[in-house]
């Protein structure tokens, strides 16, 4: 599954899968209880494909930024906890993704990206990463 269809909803914790969309919104499953909720088109939604991390010279899609943490860990989940101190967070993060901005880039965003790429790794999701890009270089070179 792609990050297209792997949701964040502001005020509620965790990932969602999209499922199904309806006239009033959609229909998410959460990948922390399996649980099914309806979501309304005036409820703030992210999708994973369209968030990206801010550097010094240009924004990183996060698919890249969990790519870099997948490489760094082995597939495995991240040697830092969400809980962990703000300065270990960003010393973490900084290994990763050596010149993002920590002006634009809060503790919290880290925080996040970290819980996210456990979330995804968990629950075996981090594989369509790799499968991405090699379906997009075939397009490029049958063109």
């Amino acid at each position: 599954m792609s990050l297209d269809k792997v949701l964040s909803i502001s005020g509620k914790p965790g990932l969602y899968k999209l499922i199904a969309q309806t006239r009033a919104g959609f229909v998410a499953e959460s990948l922390i209880d399996k649980k099914r909720l309806s979501v309304s088109i005036q409820q703030n939604v992210s999708v994973l494909s369209e968030i990206a991390i801010y550097t010094l010279t240009e924004e990183v899609p996060l698919k890249d930024v969990f790519k870099k943490i997948k490489e760094k860990e082995n597939g495995e989940k991240t040697s830092v906890k969400p809980k962990d101190s703000k300065h270990k967070l960003e010393e973490y993060f900084f290994d990763v993704l050596p010149d993002y901005d920590e002006d634009r880039v809060y503790a919290s965003d880290i925080k996040k990206v970290v819980q996210w790429y456990n979330l995804l790794q968990q629950h075996n999701m981090l594989d369509y990463l790799d499968s991405e890009n090699d379906s997009a270089e075939t397009l490029d070179e049958e063109e």
